[in-house]
């Protein structure tokens, strides 16, 4: 793996992190989320397709 791509995927985990804070905290009540592992996918999946990447399903 490439610089650039740990880089990218280091930042999107950040940004996710920081946004499901919010949404535990805002949305949940703070509750812990059992589903974090999803939100944290679809957070990620989106924010890729908005910075123009394709998601492939394999």
């Amino acid at each position: 793996m490439d610089d650039s791509t740990k880089e990218l995927i280091h930042d999107l985990l950040v940004r996710a992190a920081t946004a499901h804070g919010v949404h535990e905290a805002e949305e949940l009540g703070g509750v812990y989320d059992e589903e974090w592992p999803t939100w944290y996918a679809d957070f990620m999946a989106r924010a890729l397709a908005e910075d123009g990447y394709r998601i492939v399903k394999v």
